[in-house]
């Protein structure tokens, strides 16, 4: 931002205020407290601009002499109109099969993003509902040797658990039925 000094007048002692140069964030930021100053007025939201209408382009026209300077030659700034409107007219077809078949990209590009998040989601819920089956089969078989699991077992518990297999030895003075400490010992690991 650049400021332009003020001149003082050479009869008066009074100084012009400064004149600051605007950034586009500047009026951005004063249009933003514009609106902000009165909420309840609406606010007009220009609508998306529509596709040129080009007129329609006749097959045949009738008493227009041809692009060849010949008698009549006065008629060839209609010839020339005609043209450049039929050029116009295709240019309007291109960009629109052109725009069509980007939306076709773009939806089957989106159907695939979906389809593959539906996959990954499928994959996970899966791994889960697997976790939690192990899980409930481990409360059960613990149920019956006796021992309570609250927690589903981590990495860092593989020892206490040891600890605890351990101490049911001794406890029991035999090894009837030791406590499996890992999920990976389970019959199933599919």
């Amino acid at each position: 931002m650049k400021t332009e000094e003020s001149s003082k007048k050479a009869g008066d002692g009074e100084e012009k205020p400064k004149t600051v140069k605007n950034t586009a964030l500047d009026l951005q930021r004063m249009k933003l407290e514009k609106l902000m100053k009165n909420p309840e007025k609406p606010v007009v939201i220009p609508d998306r601009q529509k596709e040129k209408k080009t007129p329609h382009v006749p097959d045949f026209v009738r008493n227009v002499m041809g692009s060849s300077a010949g008698a009549g030659s006065g008629e060839f700034h209609v010839y020339r109109h005609l043209r450049r409107k039929e050029y116009a007219r295709q240019k309007a077809i291109g960009e629109k099969g052109e725009k069509a078949a980007q939306d076709e990209a773009f939806q089957l590009k989106l159907l695939e993003n979906q389809k593959q998040a539906e996959e990954r989601t499928a994959k996970k819920r899966a791994k889960r509902l697997k976790k939690k089956k192990n899980l409930k089969k481990k409360k059960i078989e613990n149920a019956k040797a006796g021992v309570k699991l609250t927690d589903p077992p981590s990495e860092d518990s593989s020892l206490e658990d040891s600890d605890r297999e351990e101490s049911v030895k001794d406890c029991d003075g035999s090894e009837s039925n030791p406590v499996r400490s890992n999920p990976t010992d389970s019959e199933d690991n599919s």
